[in-house]
């Protein structure tokens, strides 16, 4: 109990003597914090000085606005003060503060107040600002007095009951529908008595008042009362997948959205007309986090993202066809935590900052997901197309799924505890992204299945994700069919566009998802390299040579190949031995790396006759990107030598390198 809150003994009651006038020091304070003069205690004193000495409120008042207050809002603050004292007001706001200390107040990390208040035997939290808080203090005063508060009133009340919460209140963490203390899971089943299923790894309870903060937000919807004795197969018969291993991820799903920490795998189900991919995320969704618009459209902005993450477990959205690349990054914040921040409405300075880590569904007859970043956060599911002779009714398929539900819950929540019982001591020879998870996943698989059972449905799934994300990216299958027959290409993003337009046909080229240019291209080969590594393709990016020239190096490891030093190394040797390749004219005669071939390990050399004068610190992987090769029965490049040389002198007596190669 801090030093305020004790009983003040006979001995320490302040006299009149030492009762601070709120009006010392106010103009000092002012210019410290503008907003000193809107204190409560100051504008009553205010209010008392305009009434009983004109001539000293007025010079108080011009030497308040020179000292940085807004005089116009504190003139109407007095004039509303002065309102409700007229009305009886001021008798409303003391009566309302002092029903509000039957209310345990407090505020959150990020200065947000609540109250938890008693409402027929059982505790409820709520935010001070909110419905419900106000619809309970406006209860109380009813039933205090017999009559309603004033609007004016009731706002000033709920002002200084704000304050007290930031100020005067401990701070404590609120959670939504999943929290966790002391190595508990706490599940708010969002019932009309607030009562939370409680988990630890030796079983879990329903418990009426559970030890954590629960808020709740509009739409929310009961979870049922979880009964024991399921079978995760009780769910199987509602879920349209093709394979156990896709059944065995969707529960892995489900897994970890009962858990109250991310990272959080992204559920994406796609299939034709009719796979019921709607109510098979309207039931997932129901599985974990119930609402009340279970399944939405795709928001146009990231704030609303975060937005619908402050209100809701679980975001689910519904018939996409495409994913930008704005949405798709937010998505990745999102699964695996981030924040954002936008600027307070009708202010300059002042920010509402969004932080949430959300268990997400998208579903869609496309491939939406096509960038790596996200499929690597990602569990595909394809639905199977139901024929007509198998379809249910949406009534009796609900009306079945329903009855099910409380077992299939008491199921999932036996699993929860056994994870929480195994996880301290469970590991993984190799990490994937979502290295969380899929410990997790593997630390509960053992209470549905044996073990082994989700690590190789994840890593199935994971790998055909890979080959997904390349078929979807133009400029990953123009790599990998460059790549059929070399172990290594060097060069630059200028050769790289190049040699890729070559390879690739027309319709490709012409494309709205082919680049353009250099620049455009590099930026491509950066989003797939890690999808490429995958399968077996390495690109690097260096800068070489003295003019730091930016550089692509595409390796693929290849048994029995020969070993070729990187292009760095090899730009850098041309470089130091260029005066003395110096032939009769001046010209450097530089030999680099253009390719090698895959099947035989070969290395071919091109030399590349350069003006000295001209190209002076130029790298030699320009020329090597310039003139590369290919092998084994694909199209020789029908541009000679001394034509590439001509085109490079060109280029650097003319053009500058783009700063993107």
């Amino acid at each position: 109990m801090t030093e305020t809150n004790k009983d003040l003994t006979h001995d320490s009651i302040p006299g009149p003597e030492d009762i601070r006038d709120p009006l010392d020091d106010l103009i000092a304070r002012t210019e410290a914090d503008p907003g000193a003069p809107f204190a409560p205690e100051v504008l009553h004193a205010l209010k008392v000085l305009q009434q009983d000495d004109r001539t000293r409120y007025e010079d108080l008042r011009h030497r308040l606005k020179h000292a940085g207050c807004r005089i116009t809002a504190l003139d109407k603050s007095l004039k509303d003060l002065g309102r409700n004292k007229n009305s009886g007001g001021g008798k409303q706001v003391d009566q309302l503060i002092e029903l509000a200390r039957e209310a345990d107040l407090f505020h959150c990390t990020l200065d947000v107040a609540y109250a938890d208040v008693q409402v027929n035997g059982h505790r409820e939290t709520w935010q001070v600002r909110s419905k419900g808080f106000r619809h309970w203090l406006t209860r109380r005063y009813y039933e205090a007095t017999g009559g309603a508060p004033g609007s004016e009133a009731l706002n000033s009340a709920l002002s200084i009951i704000e304050a007290r919460s930031c100020f005067e209140g401990p701070q404590r963490e609120v959670h939504l529908r999943v929290g966790e203390l002391n190595g508990k899971l706490y599940i708010d089943l969002c019932n009309d008595v607030w009562s939370a299923v409680e988990i630890g790894n030796d079983g879990w309870e329903v418990i009426g008042e559970p030890p954590v903060c629960f808020r709740r937000t509009p739409g929310m919807q009961a979870l049922p009362m979880p009964e024991p004795g399921g079978s995760i197969e009780l769910l199987r018969q509602f879920l349209n997948v093709r394979r156990e291993s896709d059944f065995v991820l969707v529960v892995a799903w489900a897994l970890a959205a009962l858990r109250n920490r991310g990272p959080y795998p992204v559920l994406v189900l796609t299939g034709e007309q009719g796979a019921a991919k709607s109510t098979f995320t309207a039931m997932l969704r129901s599985l974990v986090d119930p609402n009340t618009a279970s399944i939405r459209a795709l928001p146009r902005a990231d704030h609303e993202f975060f937005i619908a993450a402050s209100n809701g477990h679980v975001l689910a959205y519904d018939n996409l066809s495409r994913l930008t690349a704005s949405v798709s990054d937010t998505l990745c914040r999102l699964s695996t935590g981030g924040g954002l921040s936008v600027r307070q409405l009708y202010s300059d300075q002042e920010e509402v900052l969004f932080e949430a880590t959300r268990a997400v569904i998208l579903n869609g007859i496309e491939e939406v997901v096509t960038r790596s970043d996200l499929a690597d956060r990602s569990l595909f599911l394809e639905l199977e197309a139901i024929p007509e002779e198998h379809r249910r009714p949406e009534n009796e398929l609900w009306s079945g799924f329903n009855a099910a539900r409380p077992k299939i819950l008491g199921t999932l929540l036996d699993a929860v505890s056994h994870g929480l019982m195994r996880l301290p001591d469970t590991q993984l020879d190799r990490l994937p992204r979502l290295a969380d998870f899929a410990i997790w996943a593997t630390a509960c698989e053992t209470a549905l299945w044996s073990a082994g059972t989700f690590g190789a449905a994840y890593s199935a799934n994971r790998d055909e994700a890979i080959d997904d994300i390349i078929e979807a990216s133009p400029v990953a299958s123009g790599i990998c069919s460059l790549m059929t027959t070399r172990v290594e290409w060097a060069g630059t993003a200028t050769g790289l566009l190049k040699v890729l337009n070559n390879t690739v046909n027309g319709g490709v080229r012409n494309s709205k998802g082919w680049p353009k240019g250099p620049q455009a291209l590099s930026g491509y080969v950066r989003r797939v390299r890690t999808s490429l590594r995958k399968i077996g393709i390495e690109i690097d990016f260096d800068r070489v040579g003295h003019g730091r020239t930016r550089t692509i190096r595409i390796f693929r490891k290849v048994e029995g190949a020969v070993k070729r030093p990187s292009t760095s190394s090899a730009s850098c040797e041309s470089m130091q031995d260029s005066r003395k390749n110096n032939d009769l004219n001046g010209n450097a005669q530089r030999t680099v790396i253009a390719a090698v071939d895959v099947n035989t390990g070969h290395r071919e050399d091109e030399t590349v006759r350069i003006n000295c004068c001209k190209n002076n610190g130029i790298d030699v992987a320009d020329g090597a990107d310039a003139t590369a090769r290919t092998f084994s029965g694909l199209k020789k490049m029908d541009v000679s030598i001394m034509q590439e040389g001509r085109e490079r002198n060109r280029q650097t007596d003319g053009d500058s390198y783009p700063a993107s190669e």
